[in-house]
């Protein structure tokens, strides 16, 4: 069936606006209103009003212009939170071209996958990472490098040769690139982890964006005077779009740490007076180990679950709620002003349409546990597409249009709805999607492997990490010495860290299903029971 599609012509939400709209709109209805603090660790922060963060990226604009960068061209943008990894994104898409984030903790293979999968003719990096993006992307027209890393200086990394300094990409804000504001323009890319090996390529629309700050400051309740707190990655939807687009959507202020720090989380909330927050769990149980102010300024977080324990504690309150790279927002969110299920994720969205399904399609049952399906606008509430991808986006979705999200959730008689588990095959590595069958990948490669399955193992602070059972060539006894290490080198030298195996389990046999498949279920019982 058919999926609905945005087409030229449609009159949407966002007709005749785009992003650029949206940035040069705040910076003369909010001029000196501040946007982006950056709050480095080590340095004092830096403060960029709406009308001086608007001028930064069209000088940056320009420049990209000036360096030969045209519409519709993909610009990877390998960058840690820091305020030059937003100066490049609104920049590209001023521009027309892609932003493509990528990220940073990914190895050199992953890098390379990235860079030639969209075709990126240019990239932004740091100094720490400047030479595996150099290494592994031969095709890129042009290296730049900031001057920091996360706002610490650049400390005894070699530059590659041919690398330029991310400053002297900046020309004259009044040579800014002028363009028709159109909604269906690509945007920016995330490539996010699936069931299968390689990461797909979630593209956005300028129209997608918009619905991301309109719809994510709705559901959060965001006001001009809110003050957002970001330390979540700015290569991930949760801080683009749930933080950033956000606050730019009602005019607020957005204070960017380099990443999470539990030691830092309370004192930078204070010194600014952050009154918002979008946290994992794995943030709570690092902040619940450490002291609690008897006060803050907070007034609402968003979390994966409404109401846990800790808001006692803490004083807060929290909204739950479930999103992906593909839908933008939430398609499930807590309550604002009503009482939410402790623990729950929230209630269906208003702007979609949430379906709860057995395997055999049939609607699950209020207090059953089911697949969870929804339905948006590809292009405005769904992403537009797996860019180069159309066996995924054919598999993706149902006959009906429903996107298949992977995900299991239970309903409840009171309609909110509670996160049960993932598919089999998907990992939860403190709030990083990871497929084993891409560590699968990487370790049947070794050799002397004979067969290999990765599961999920809970842990305490990451809530899973990943596990790897191994039958060597010729099973136990036929194993060189060592062979573990071995096998975990070759993790270490293709994956992103967090993407290793925890524990390498060498075993003569594993345990069988239909068809000879491996049992995962039993492997993780044997996990738990151990």
């Amino acid at each position: 069936m058919p999926m609905p599609t945005l087409a030229p012509g449609h009159v949407g939400p966002f007709a005749g606006l785009d992003v650029p709209w949206l940035l040069q709109l705040r910076a003369e209805t909010r001029r000196d209103h501040p946007f982006i603090v950056w709050a480095p660790f080590e340095r004092p922060p830096v403060t960029l009003t709406y009308a001086a963060f608007h001028a930064r990226v069209g000088a940056l604009a320009a420049g990209l212009a000036r360096r030969g960068v045209k519409p519709g061209e993909f610009v990877l943008i390998h960058l840690d939170n820091c305020l030059e990894a937003l100066l490049a994104w609104y920049a590209c898409i001023e521009l027309g071209a892609v932003a493509v984030t990528t990220n940073t903790r990914s190895a050199g293979p992953e890098v390379a996958y990235f860079a030639e999968h969209c075709g990126a003719v240019a990239a932004i990096t740091q100094p720490a990472y400047a030479g595996i993006v150099a290494a592994n992307c031969p095709a890129l027209r042009w290296l730049a490098v900031t001057d920091n890393d996360g706002g610490e200086p650049a400390t005894g990394a070699h530059l590659p040769e041919k690398a330029e300094r991310f400053d002297a990409l900046f020309a004259d804000a009044s040579d800014r690139p002028r363009r028709p504001h159109d909604p269906l323009w690509p945007c920016s890319v995330q490539y996010t982890s699936g069931t299968t090996a390689r990461p797909k390529a979630v593209l956005w629309t300028h129209a997608n964006a918009l619905w991301g700050a309109k719809i994510n400051a709705a559901h959060e309740d965001l006001r001009p005077d809110d003050i957002h707190l970001v330390h979540l990655p700015l290569f991930h939807t949760n801080a683009l779009a749930y933080s950033v687009l956000a606050t730019l959507w009602v005019g607020g202020t957005a204070v960017v740490q380099p990443r999470f720090s539990a030691s830092r989380f309370w004192s930078a909330a204070a010194e600014h007076r952050c009154t918002w927050t979008s946290v994992v769990p794995f943030c709570v149980r690092a902040l619940m180990e450490r002291d609690i102010p008897k006060s803050h300024t907070f007034r609402l977080w968003g979390n994966a679950v409404s109401s846990p324990p800790a808001d006692a504690a803490i004083g807060i309150r929290t909204i739950g709620w479930w999103g992906m790279t593909e839908t933008i927002t939430h398609g499930i969110v807590g309550e604002l002003h009503q009482p939410n299920t402790p623990m729950a994720i929230g209630r269906a969205a208003p702007e979609y349409d949430i379906r709860v399904v057995d395997a055999d399609g049939s609607p699950t049952p209020p207090g059953g546990t089911g697949h969870l399906l929804i339905k948006g606008i590809p292009g405005l509430s769904l992403f537009k597409e797996y860019l180069f991808n159309d066996k995924a986006m054919r598999e993706s979705f149902d006959e009906h249009g429903y996107f298949i999200t992977g995900d299991r959730v239970m309903l409840l008689d009171n309609g909110f709805i509670r996160f049960a588990d993932r598919d089999k095959d998907m990992l939860k590595v403190g709030g990083e999607n990871v497929a084993a069958s891409e560590i699968e990948q990487t370790i049947v490669q070794v050799a002397g492997v004979r067969e290999v399955a990765v599961v999920a193992k809970k842990h305490p602070m990451l809530d899973e990490v990943p596990v790897a059972f191994v039958i060597p060539q010729g099973g136990l006894d036929g194993a060189p010495p060592g062979f573990a290490d071995t096998v975990l080198a070759a993790c270490r030298s293709a994956l992103a860290d967090f993407k290793v195996p925890r524990e390498i389990h060498l075993v003569d046999d594993m345990p069988r299903s239909t068809l000879e498949k491996i049992a995962k279920a039993e492997l993780r019982k044997r996990l738990q029971d151990a």
